[in-house]
């Protein structure tokens, strides 16, 4: 929903289903290495189910990758994340050793990504992005690479340091990639799980905010029914209808006019029956400077997971 990333990082927090299918690692395994080793250390949320932040994820990704070379749980899950990345530097490879993206500072981060755009280099592009996603995990690398790249790469276009087209381009390899990614998540099993249509209304073409949403919203086992952008209100209702949506998640930039905004929340509050939840999110100062009856105003990334959390609560059964 086009957010941007300050802090959101340490404010998302994972289920232990997420986490079971960012990592590839069991709940049962995970409920045990907790018990054995004090590792993961999950915190709870208000309904006792055990949460874990994004710095938990990358280490649980990394002992996988570990594992997967042959290290017993017993020797890596105890050590500490800088110990268990000087372990994986050392075991022997293959493919040439590379910077972890995990170890970049913040601004060095975001100045590479915004070099390999403004040289139009279409495979480092690419393969920076896919590299990140695989050492990261799709919830750290939405939450640390998408996020702050695509809020500089929006604040250069607002300063006339970027063309239109090297943000379409940028835009086009991370759709692309975010796309594959959830496509290779397993099929969500929880059977308590919204069914969430996510689109834009008819003056809204930026998309890409809104696919991070549903990247975070599909490791929470959502439903998620994707229509793209810029959708009239009056079609969004009867897709809504058509698809049994619970939720209907929308995304508004700042470029929009605050009163229409409120005014297509309004509208589209009035068209879909009460029990389907409006979700916004976005930019645009509307969602920031008033109350909109009906809507819940999803404040950033990091408040995803506890909006579906929130959901599910209140369609327990």
């Amino acid at each position: 929903m086009n957010f941007r990333a300050e802090s959101a990082a340490q404010a998302l927090l994972l289920s232990i289903a997420a986490v079971e299918r960012d990592t590839g690692i069991g709940k049962d395994t995970l409920r045990v290495w907790e018990r054995r080793y004090g590792f993961p250390n999950p915190g709870r949320d208000a309904f006792g189910e055990r949460t874990y932040p994004t710095a938990q994820v990358e280490k649980l990704r990394l002992i996988k990758r570990l594992m997967d070379q042959g290290q017993r749980p017993g020797r890596v899950v105890p050590l500490a994340s800088e110990d268990l990345q000087r372990l994986s530097q050392n075991l022997p490879t293959t493919q040439p050793q590379r910077t972890p993206t995990e170890s970049l500072s913040p601004h060095a981060h975001v100045a590479r990504y915004l070099q390999l755009i403004r040289d139009h280099d279409t495979e480092g592009l690419r393969a920076q992005l896919h590299l990140a996603w695989t050492e990261l995990g799709l919830a750290p690398f939405v939450m640390q690479v998408v996020a702050p790249v695509t809020a500089a790469v929006g604040d250069a276009w607002m300063r006339g340091e970027m063309e239109v087209f090297e943000e379409h381009f940028y835009t086009e390899c991370v759709s692309a990639l975010l796309r594959h990614a959830m496509d290779s998540l397993p099929q969500a099993q929880a059977t308590n799980s919204p069914r969430v249509m996510l689109t834009t209304v008819a003056q809204e073409p930026h998309g890409l905010g809104l696919l991070m949403a549903q990247s975070l919203l599909a490791l929470q086992g959502a439903h998620c029914v994707w229509l793209g952008t810029q959708m009239p209100v009056h079609d969004i209702a009867k897709a809504a209808l058509a698809h049994s949506a619970q939720v209907v998640a929308l995304s508004f930039s700042a470029i929009l006019n605050p009163k229409q905004v409120a005014d297509d929340l309004k509208e589209l509050r009035l068209l879909l029956p009460p029990h389907t939840e409006v979700w916004a999110g976005g930019q645009n100062i509307a969602l920031k400077r008033r109350q909109l009856a009906g809507v819940v105003c999803v404040q950033g990334l990091g408040d995803v997971a506890a909006q579906v959390q929130r959901w599910r609560a209140g369609h327990a059964t």
